[in-house]
């Protein structure tokens, strides 16, 4: 990596929109069996975590600011402390599911510190079954979804006993720290950067306007975009929210959902999404707070072109229907089908846009103050653009191990907003999708009831979709795989 290099136009929306109440970095929890050898874990992820920092560019890089906050940071080169970014929790006993949740809450609330390179794992010790789990963090200014299961594949091994990579990095785990970067060298940094930037926006206006004249022109875009926008309904999910989270986890077989989506001739991503759908109807309905118009979900569709590795972020947002005032699960399966297809392809038009380097003189400024006076009350009086973030990140389909253990479950945590206080992520590993929920406490108080009706949902769409026997040849899953994780009550 360069000794200096800007912050990205999209990454440093995370940065600049995050407060004490809106933590902007996304993660992952995974059980872990215990090493072969029975020996301590917790020193030998740290062993392996010194010999890999020198895998990726996140594991050693910082943000520097500029005087005054004129323009977007800084990465630049900084000292890892592995005592910082490494640390050893245990639950209280019985160590349920719940428990691990409840204490992965509280550390997903918790903001990364600027000031060092922006991530952490944390080794929880005390699970039930003896076993461990780990929770990592990392800032979502550094990664996207794909950059990330990109980090962890290069931290991660595909064997118990990979051989031995030597990093350059000493066995304490620190990198010597460089010369301090002087205030001058960063604003002139910054100064060519923003120079270069706009003379490329000057430079692709043209080709901008030719494209987004042609899609008017024709009608195709805007037409799209008519028959495609609304704005969503107001549920109790969307608000103003605290720092206080609620986590759950889930796992659904993947192979019955491979077979729904091949026998209605669907994409898994659809299956998802309607079963999502079922699930927010079966948890509002009992509440009685499911509104007659359909809720929408804001996607996250990655705009990466094949190969590209680079950590940063690499995406947009999608609009898409959950039909959840459809009541047949096939039905409403068509119904997401049709929605999400639209949405993705109306996005994936307008991916030339996105890949601008903008000017960002102010931005730290302009965003900053729009962050605090949305969430100042904004949030609660403006009609929600979605009610709920559903995000589908392709994973590993054969297990990993870390430093010698083999991860049993890979659940991706991601970020809740004001306006929006309920994120699902899915991630396939293995033979399973792992289901990550992640709520704002204040206005969903337990997460837990919603990932009771994901496997609800899921089994009646099962039911409605496939005959029986089917289900039964395609339910099977590997013995570390357990079908649902929802059994413990705490």
């Amino acid at each position: 990596m360069d000794q200096m290099q800007p912050l990205g136009g999209i990454d440093a929306l995370f940065l600049h929109l995050e407060t004490a109440d809106t933590p902007m970095h996304v993660g992952a929890l995974h059980l872990l069996d215990a090493r072969a050898d029975g020996s301590d874990l917790y020193a030998a992820v740290g062993r392996h975590l010194a010999s890999r920092l020198a895998s990726s560019p996140v594991f050693t890089r910082r943000l520097r600011t500029l005087p005054l906050a004129l323009a977007n940071p800084l990465w630049v080169d900084g000292r890892v402390d592995l005592a910082h970014h490494l640390k050893r929790v245990r639950l209280p006993a019985p160590g349920t599911q719940r428990q691990l949740e409840a204490t992965v809450a509280r550390l997903h609330a918790q903001r990364l510190d600027r000031a060092r390179p922006l991530w952490q794992f944390f080794l929880i010790e005390g699970l039930a079954d003896g076993g461990c789990a780990l929770y990592s963090k990392l800032h979502h200014a550094a990664v996207d979804g794909a950059a990330g299961v990109a980090l962890a594949q290069a931290l991660l091994d595909t064997e118990p006993d990979p051989p031995a990579v030597d990093s350059g990095v000493a066995r304490g785990g620190t990198e010597a720290r460089r010369p301090a970067e002087s205030a001058v060298r960063l604003l002139a940094a910054a100064l060519a950067h923003n120079g270069r930037a706009g003379i490329g926006l000057l430079q692709q206006a043209p080709s901008l306007a030719r494209t987004a004249w042609r899609g008017l022109r024709g009608g195709r875009l805007l037409a799209d975009w008519i028959r495609h926008f609304s704005l969503a309904p107001a549920t109790v999910l969307n608000g103003a929210i605290d720092g206080r989270r609620s986590i759950a986890t889930a796992s659904l077989p993947l192979a019955p959902l491979q077979a729904i989506a091949a026998a209605q001739e669907v994409t898994l991503n659809d299956v998802v999404l309607a079963i999502v759908g079922g699930a927010l109807r079966r948890y509002l309905g009992e509440r009685d707070a499911l509104p007659g118009k359909p809720l929408l979900a804001a996607m996250p569709v990655s705009l990466r072109a094949g190969g590209d590795r680079r950590a940063n972020t690499q995406a947009t947002m999608a609009q898409a229907s959950l039909a959840t005032d459809i009541a047949d699960p096939l039905a409403r399966l068509r119904a997401v089908h049709l929605a999400a297809g639209a949405a993705k392809a109306m996005s994936r038009g307008m991916q030339p846009a996105f890949g601008l380097a903008l000017p960002s003189f102010g931005l730290p400024w302009l965003l900053g103050a729009a962050a605090t006076v949305y969430g100042s009350g904004l949030a609660e009086r403006l009609p929600p653009l979605a009610n709920v973030v559903v995000s589908n990140v392709p994973g590993p389909p054969a297990p990993l191990y870390l430093a010698g253990a083999r991860l049993r479950s890979w659940w991706p945590l991601s970020i809740v907003e004001h306006g929006l206080g309920l994120n699902i992520t899915v991630m396939r590993y293995v033979d399973a999708l792992d289901v990550g929920l992640v709520a704002a406490q204040r206005l969903v108080p337990d997460a837990a009831p919603l990932a009771q009706a994901l496997q609800a949902a899921f089994d009646e769409l099962l039911a409605a979709a496939l005959p029986p026997r089917t289900r039964r040849g395609k339910a099977r899953s590997g013995p570390h795989r357990p079908r649902s994780r929802r059994r413990e009550t705490g």
